[in-house]
């Protein structure tokens, strides 16, 4: 499979498979393809399925295949922003916001993942449910507005802005902390708490959730006397 990557600030990714090779999407976020790609919708497992409801998306996969020759398909973002690659190992799974799948090869995994301290997960932003990648392949996630990668040593800590956490490897871990002090926490406009990421691990980091995308929206609608 080779790929490309076009358009701002909605952009697409163009995938060019060989005969019989496959992809996976669970958003419906194909937009075109060759008239030989394949569709055949699955559940891939009831615990399977499950998970990845909880995770933040369907229930069910849609799987692509090309058949007869090689084929072309496209899966474009639904939201502003950037579509980044991501490649996936055994021994290297990674963890991002919830729907923040867009599609993948077929040996890459999605399943649910949990926050294992409960106060990062209801304060901390992110959720307490998260998705996990894991298996061997290509992934495609959306990041909301730009995104910018570190690398974090072990044990060195970086303090990310509720909702501003779009990647990490799995070797790192979350927590939250309170914002200090009555007058920041009232009139900072940063909220209560901040969330905490841990290394060692590769991080990527969006410039605007769709949380804050809808605040600023909102706030700039007339209200209705």
């Amino acid at each position: 499979m080779t790929y490309e990557v076009k358009g701002e600030p909605t952009p697409v990714v163009i995938c060019k498979l060989n005969p019989e090779e496959s992809m996976i999407t669970e958003k419906g976020s194909m937009v075109w393809m060759s008239p030989n790609m394949d569709m055949q919708t699955s559940a891939g497992g009831v615990g399977k399925a499950i998970g990845r409801m909880f995770s933040g998306e369907s229930m069910f996969q849609n799987i692509y295949t090309a058949k007869g020759g090689p084929g072309m398909i496209a899966f474009a973002s639904s939201f502003p922003g950037t579509i980044r690659t991501v490649q996936i190992t055994p021994d290297k799974p990674v963890i991002a916001q919830k729907s923040a799948f867009l599609a993948a090869e077929r040996g890459v995994e999605l399943s649910v993942f949990f926050q294992k301290k409960l106060g990062a997960g209801f304060f901390g932003g992110e959720g307490f449910i998260m998705q996990k990648l894991s298996g061997h392949g290509t992934a495609f996630l959306e990041i909301d507005g730009y995104g910018v990668e570190y690398d974090l040593a072990p044990g060195e800590k970086i303090v990310v802005d509720t909702g501003n956490l779009a990647i990490m490897d799995a070797t790192c871990s979350i927590d939250i902390q309170s914002v200090k002090g009555v007058k920041n926490v009232l009139f900072g406009g940063e909220g209560l708490f901040n969330t905490v990421i841990t290394g060692p691990g590769h991080i990527l980091l969006q410039t605007m959730p769709i949380s804050a995308f809808a605040g600023a929206i909102s706030s700039a609608i007339p209200s209705k006397s």
